[in-house]
């Protein structure tokens, strides 16, 4: 089991107890010039959904739940980053999961009125469940700490497309050397045609084209490049990756055409959404970026220390006082370590969970210590879980890791994930002190 090495850079925000357990959550987490605050929900860190959310003794006053859910949000979100010097003007990029498509339109309500119109690069997408009863939606968030030299732009030139004023986000955003473009999907650039693209859609017949194939090559040529360039970054300067499938059969024919784009990846998790999982129910894929300015003095670093997930991909990039990981999973020589399958002869000796997680955390431990820092500085951790019942046995891991520290955690129950067998993937970024 990987344990600190050093004594932690980073700071828990407002930490918690989780209830009913030995553990703590961090409601937020500084690292120097930046702020995260990873799994924002509707709650109140003691009852689940806070009592003002569910409102059970007359739910159908007022706004409606999925208001109320997203006010709270908003409002820890706002705790959260007052208490990290961080306001809502600087935050740099905002993440959605929900449960159901039905909440979009009054968490977008509330999220126009929260930023005052001026909404950060945003990826929005359907997922199978989250951890408290009733919750509809998930955030996470990272802002700047303002300094000399590092202010957050939002950059409205940056239109390699119309978005549409229901979600209102910007096209780009700028912070020191730093590029965060926002989740694109196929979606068709002229406003007025419906659902994907022409040019990604397949053509009359049944063998006219792989759809994820002309999905994923339209967003890479048609709106993330674009986008990139117009605030000075590209394709060669991305750093990390989220990509949103629909298919677990995707995969193979998605990185076909990544690494056509990027001969050398960029850091890049893959994550299952529900079907659809997307705002045109057809998508199969959505995918956003953080980049580095071409002219910036930040340098790119990449990672090799541990084999990647898939073959040909980057394990991890560096930028600065950022380390970001491609989703990490209990694997070694193409397949789940043995320790992590189950014994079906003694089903009730072993949690195959726990041993799939320290798995993952010696990977990390061994990717952090190659530049110079270690999982104790871990500012974001997401966790895609098969079932979400194992998540309680992942909180015990994670606490002997890392000696108690608050976990920024936020996970997520996804329908499948890339290897049979397998119950866990983590998305890890991790703060190098400078």
């Amino acid at each position: 089991m990987p344990s600190p090495t050093k004594k932690s850079s980073v700071q828990a925000i407002l930490p918690v107890d989780i209830p009913g357990t030995a553990h703590r959550l961090a409601r937020g987490i500084r690292a120097g010039r930046w702020l995260f605050a990873t799994g924002q929900a509707g709650a109140d860190y003691l009852h689940g959904l806070a009592p003002e959310v569910l409102q059970s003794g007359h739910p159908f006053d007022g706004p409606s739940k999925a208001h109320r859910e997203a006010q709270r949000l908003f409002r820890n979100v706002d705790e959260v980053l007052a208490a990290g010097s961080s306001s809502a003007a600087n935050v740099v990029r905002i993440d959605q999961y929900y449960t159901s498509a039905d909440a979009v339109p009054a968490y977008h309500e509330t999220r126009r009125e929260y930023f005052k119109g001026k909404i950060p690069p945003s990826t929005s997408n359907l997922h199978r469940r989250l951890t408290r009863a009733g919750q509809s939606m998930e955030v996470q968030v990272m802002a700047a700490v303002p300094g000399p030299d590092f202010e957050v732009r939002h950059e409205a030139g940056a239109v390699a497309y119309k978005i549409h004023a229901s979600s209102g986000y910007s096209p780009a955003l700028t912070a020191g050397d730093f590029r965060f473009v926002p989740g694109q999907t196929a979606e068709a650039l002229d406003e007025h045609e419906p659902g994907v693209d022409p040019e990604a859609r397949r053509g009359r017949g049944l063998w006219k084209g792989t759809p994820i194939k002309l999905e994923t090559d339209f967003i890479i040529r048609r709106k993330m490049t674009p986008t990139l360039r117009a605030v000075g970054a590209d394709l060669d300067t991305v750093l990390k990756a989220q990509v949103y499938l629909r298919d677990q059969e995707d995969i193979p024919y998605f990185r076909e055409v990544w690494a056509k784009y990027f001969p050398v990846e960029p850091a890049t998790t893959i994550i299952a959404t529900e079907t659809p999982g997307f705002i045109i129910p057809e998508s199969r894929i959505e995918i956003n970026v953080i980049a580095l300015a071409k002219d910036g003095k930040t340098e790119k670093q990449i990672i090799s220390t541990v084999p990647p997930l898939f073959t040909g991909a980057t394990t991890a990039v560096r930028a600065g006082d950022l380390l970001f990981i491609s989703g990490l999973m209990a694997v070694r020589n193409g397949a789940l370590v043995p320790q992590a399958k189950a014994d079906l002869a003694q089903p009730f000796y072993a949690i195959p969970v726990k041993s799939e997680l320290r798995e993952i955390l010696a990977q990390a431990q061994a990717i952090c210590e190659a530049v110079g820092t270690g999982l104790q500085n871990t500012v974001r951790i997401q966790q895609f879980h098969s079932h979400l019942t194992d998540l309680p046995a992942t909180l015990e891991v994670w606490t002997e890791a890392l000696d108690g520290m608050p976990l920024p955690l936020s996970p997520i129950e996804v329908p499948w994930l890339s290897v049979p067998d397998a119950r866990l993937h983590v998305d890890l970024w991790v703060y190098i002190p400078e």
